[in-house]
């Protein structure tokens, strides 16, 4: 792919680096944002803004889905791009980046052009050693894998993106095109932004302190800051931190996060805390042929007597029993019926 700038000069120009099995949507998802706010219209000229993958080679680069990508140019001349992104996929395929994208990513650092890592693409920088001292997202679901291979380092798995100087990185899928969207608005403008994202069927742009998202459909709430504090909980479901450290973890403290969960939820957050559990509990029983003993281990109980006191106190009855009701409703061709909505 290689959309080439016509005259005048675009207000943004991207340069992409993709790894071995990239994830496509995390890709695509940052190209068309791109793409759609580059000119009137859905004409897709690169007029105020560019875009070029590049490579080593003119050798294709295949997703994790199959799909290959030709680059449209070589490496060159990092400082012609305003930002060089690295999108990554698949965790295994980030272990032994290329030297000769090493020593790019080493030369635009060097040129002051800032680096994006997309998805697993912070792996990709952190083995090229340009990000040390910097922040960084990683999404919640390879939160563990970058635990295994970067010793000492905490990433961020409760926000979209984060922006750490000329460092930027992003959990992939949508929050790729949120991350292009502020982009966009830093160097072509909020108006250009908001159509990318409103032709994309996206309603509205999400800043970098907004949480990841997955909560339980009755916690959902428009409070960054409970959202955060529900996502940590859920990133730790086995072994699950308590209001106080999970206060401490988002900077505040448990007297204010207590106040954001009243106004936004009308709960507490340790009443919320265990609504997502138990809500785990429910997905676990329903979708898996888990003993109780294994589901309590998972979701932070002591033991599975703990895990059925909790239950029954939430619901009338044992985890078993309501396992039984759900696969017979199903049986007869009736959805379950979840406690938290």
């Amino acid at each position: 792919m290689n959309m080439r700038p016509q005259s005048p000069s675009p207000s943004l120009r991207v340069g992409f680096l993709l790894a071995p099995r990239f994830t496509l949507s995390a890709f695509g998802n940052f190209v068309d944002v791109l793409r759609l706010a580059a000119d009137e219209g859905d004409r897709s000229r690169p007029i105020r803004c560019s875009w070029s993958v590049l490579g080593a080679t003119w050798e294709p680069v295949r997703s994790s889905c199959g799909i290959a990508i030709a680059p449209g140019e070589k490496l060159g001349d990092p400082s012609r791009f305003d930002y060089i992104v690295v999108v990554g996929g698949l965790v295994g395929e980030t272990e032994h980046p290329a030297p000769e994208y090493i020593r790019f990513l080493h030369r635009a650092a060097a040129a002051g052009v800032p680096l994006i890592g997309v998805c697993t693409g912070v792996f990709v920088l952190h083995r090229a050693g340009l990000m040390d001292g910097y922040r960084c997202c990683v999404s919640w679901f390879h939160h563990d894998d970058f635990l295994e291979q970067f010793d000492g380092l905490r990433p961020i798995s409760d926000r979209i993106f984060v922006v750490d100087r000329d460092r930027l990185t992003c959990s992939g899928g949508a929050s790729s095109a949120h991350l292009a969207a502020y982009l966009v608005d830093r160097h072509i403008g909020r108006a250009a932004a908001q159509k990318s994202l409103h032709i994309m069927i996206i309603d509205e742009a999400m800043a970098a302190d907004d949480p990841q998202p997955g909560l339980p459909l009755g916690l959902k709430t428009t409070d960054p800051l409970v959202r955060r504090a529900l996502l940590i909980l859920q990133q730790n479901m086995e072994a699950p931190p308590g209001v106080a450290e999970v206060a401490v973890q988002l900077g505040v403290s448990r007297r204010k996060l207590e106040r954001h969960f009243a106004a936004s939820l009308g709960v507490s957050p340790s009443e919320a805390f265990l609504q997502v559990r138990l809500a785990q509990v429910e997905m676990l029983l329903t979708r898996s042929d888990r003993t109780v003993s294994r589901i309590a281990a998972e979701t932070g109980f002591c033991d599975a007597s703990h895990l059925i006191r909790a239950f029954r106190e939430r619901t009338g009855t044992t985890p078993e029993v309501w396992r039984q009701a759900v696969l017979d409703k199903q049986g007869s061709g009736q959805g379950p019926s979840f406690m938290l909505r």
